[in-house]
């Protein structure tokens, strides 16, 4: 073995000895950073939002710090192998990649299947934990969907109506104070350049232009707020190539009784809900009229229940 051969083995002994307590380190600090802004974040409120809006990256990198310190600590075994046989190099090379991979394939299984419903379990209960009036010391009443519609302006029940945003009203009971807060929908929505309430749904897609081989067509998007009636177009342009990931379930989309009439294009049908407090359920069906049942029956209450 030639002599570059064994410094540059040397080298990199060096570097991942010096390399894998780094990368543990930063792991760690990602970590300790979250739990730091958590502990220091003073309101329920607060809490929940740094949790549903960052709490996800910073495990995802503290993981993704942890996988390369495997990675680097794995390079490290028998060190000593190294000097009489290049070949060890790259054996113990694959075997770590594998081993860092494989912690990173497991962490982003438990991020997505099992961290969601520890995460609503946490968002729950900030919440819903009882808020206390900063002015009195009472504590404050939640009100019900009912009685919070008269603290709330058109525009804010116009979103509610929409499933965009839900809004939470405590009340002191003693001296009527009120507080009011905003949270993520059920459903998507986007934010109105009028009236500034997030209100703007999409209502129908019309395709003006069919796409050929040689060139793109057309979609027209028809928004609407359910607020303010502004009707808002968004102009698409379709792909010249198709395939079935390209294929979308609109209100155009004809939904037949007899399956063996569904467009040919269409394999399956996947249907993902998301909830706002970061979990998620999907539904699979084999062909047009099975998921048509499925939307046609879905009752939103269900799947608040099901958060519970």
């Amino acid at each position: 073995m030639s002599q570059s051969i064994v410094n540059f083995l040397i080298n990199w002994n060096s570097t991942m000895f010096i390399l894998s307590p780094i990368a543990i380190t930063v792991g760690i600090l990602i970590f300790i950073t979250f739990k730091i802004k958590l502990v220091r974040t003073k309101t329920h409120k607060e809490k929940y939002d740094l949790i549903s809006k960052r709490e996800y990256s910073y495990l995802l990198s503290m993981h993704i710090s942890i996988a390369a310190a495997i990675f680097f600590i794995c390079n490290t075994y028998a060190a000593e192998g190294l000097t009489h046989s290049f070949m060890w190099f790259w054996i113990r090379l694959f075997i770590a990649l594998c081993i860092g991979v494989l912690y990173g394939y497991v962490a982003v299984l438990m991020l997505k299947f099992y961290y969601p419903s520890q995460q609503a379990r946490r968002l729950k209960y900030h919440r819903y934990a009882p808020r206390i009036n900063p002015k009195s010391g009472n504590k404050m009443k939640l009100l019900s969907e009912e009685e919070e519609d008269a603290y709330l302006d058109e525009g804010m029940q116009a979103e509610e109506n929409v499933f965009s945003v839900d809004y939470d009203v405590w009340i002191d009971v003693e001296t009527g104070d009120t507080l009011i807060e905003k949270y993520e929908g059920r459903l998507h929505a986007l934010e109105c350049d009028r009236c500034g309430f997030q209100t703007l749904k999409l209502e129908k897609e019309e395709i003006t232009q069919e796409a050929s081989d040689n060139e793109e067509g057309e979609l027209i998007k028809h928004y609407k707020c359910s607020y303010c009636k502004r009707i808002k177009r968004r102009t698409v342009k379709l792909s010249t190539q198709k395939s079935a990931s390209d294929f979308k379930i609109t209100d155009a989309t004809q939904f037949v009784d007899d399956p063996l009439h569904n467009d040919p294009r269409i394999l399956a049908i996947k249907i993902e809900i998301l909830t706002t407090g970061g979990g998620s359920q999907n539904f699979e069906f084999q062909n047009l009229n099975e998921a048509r049942k499925f939307l046609n029956e879905f009752d939103l209450n269900q799947l608040k229940e099901g958060n519970n």
